[in-house]
């Protein structure tokens, strides 16, 4: 059932690969690109060993679904990815992206937009330095989903400190770091598996924590006690670990990490709970990770460890997802 989900998530213009896009244009301009394989995009500074890291996010449905709290998260996002690769974030630019202002609803969404946004940059000390809107974008008198996209810039002092998404080895452990509440209104799961259409409820951001759980991975970036690392946002955690296992690197995962939050493998394995990662960690390094993780008074929950080849539940005995086999099926069904 997992492996069946999986596939139809993975074909959703949301969470479906897009290099047939973005690899059509130059991505290496003047060769200083570093890296792409993971929550944001490195780009050397030259004549120094510093980088800059760049992510753009938005989730429209949960703006539509509630304007502020759906703007705070597309901040928090961009935040996320950048923390992930172990940049500091450093400021965000913006485009808003709405129907037509006249219309007060519109207006409304707006406003709404804007308060969140500055909510969450004065929060995570992660500011505002350019902007513009694009508005009357309406077909038939219908308004596009509100989209204030944000783009977010970072700084890695010491670009070889920089992580990305991927597995790296066998035998590494891999840990969510952030507390799962399996929200699962305005999910791609609810949408595209339950077929709700949530117009309400969209997951809530915790500034505190998010800016709390991002210095904990940034820091244990620096520290190198982490491999790879990849924050758990559309789709949820299978998304995210299919994200981060490759056709050689998979993982065996056990869920009962999650039995204290009494909660069932769909609310595990598709909530999209804000302020969470994914990371692997060398297991000699697994209590030096715990105890920076305790100290920083970060919640943990060990749910695996890196193997080859496959995604299997541990609970189950038996591979769940064959990732050459499901790469090839989603290949061919987005390309043929």
């Amino acid at each position: 059932m997992s492996l069946e989900i999986l596939q139809k998530l993975l074909q959703v213009p949301d969470l479906a690969d897009k290099k047939w896009v973005y690899e059509q244009y130059d991505s290496q301009v003047m060769n200083d690109t570093l890296a792409t394989a993971g929550d944001a995009s490195i780009v050397r500074v030259r004549g120094t060993n510093k980088a800059l890291a760049m992510s753009v996010d938005c989730t429209p449905r949960y703006v539509e679904a509630d304007s502020f709290e759906g703007s705070i998260q597309a901040v928090c996002e961009t935040y996320r990815n950048i923390s992930a690769t172990g940049a500091k974030p450093l400021a965000i630019t913006n485009c808003l992206n709405f129907g037509n202002p006249q219309k007060p609803e519109i207006m409304g969404q707006i406003v709404r937009s804007i308060q969140g946004i500055t909510q969450a940059c004065k929060a995570l000390d992660y500011p505002v330095v350019s902007g513009n809107v694009s508005l009357y974008n309406e077909t038939d008198g219908k308004a596009i989903q509100p989209t204030p996209a944000i783009g977010g810039v970072g700084l890695l002092t010491d670009s070889s400190k920089r992580c990305n998404a991927k597995f790296k080895k066998i035998s590494d452990q891999i840990f969510v770091v952030g507390q799962t509440f399996g929200h699962l209104s305005c999910s791609i799961y609810e949408r595209e598996i339950l077929g709700i259409e949530s117009k309400k409820n969209p997951p809530k951001v915790d500034l505190q924590t998010e800016r709390k759980n991002a210095e904990f991975i940034r820091e244990s970036i620096a520290l190198d006690l982490i491999n790879s690392c990849h924050d758990i946002s559309d789709g949820g955690l299978l998304i995210s670990l299919y994200e981060m296992s490759t056709t050689e690197l998979g993982c065996l995962i056990d869920l009962r990490a999650f039995k204290a939050e009494n909660l069932d493998n769909a609310a595990i394995l598709f909530s999209e709970d804000q302020s969470r990662y994914v990371v692997s960690v060398d297991s000699a390094l697994v209590k030096d990770f715990l105890k920076l993780a305790e100290k920083s008074h970060i919640a943990t929950y060990k749910i695996g460890e890196v193997i080859a080849e496959n995604i299997v539940f541990d609970s189950q005995q038996q591979r769940v997802v064959d990732l050459q086999k499901i790469s090839q099926a989603v290949f061919e069904k987005n390309f043929s």
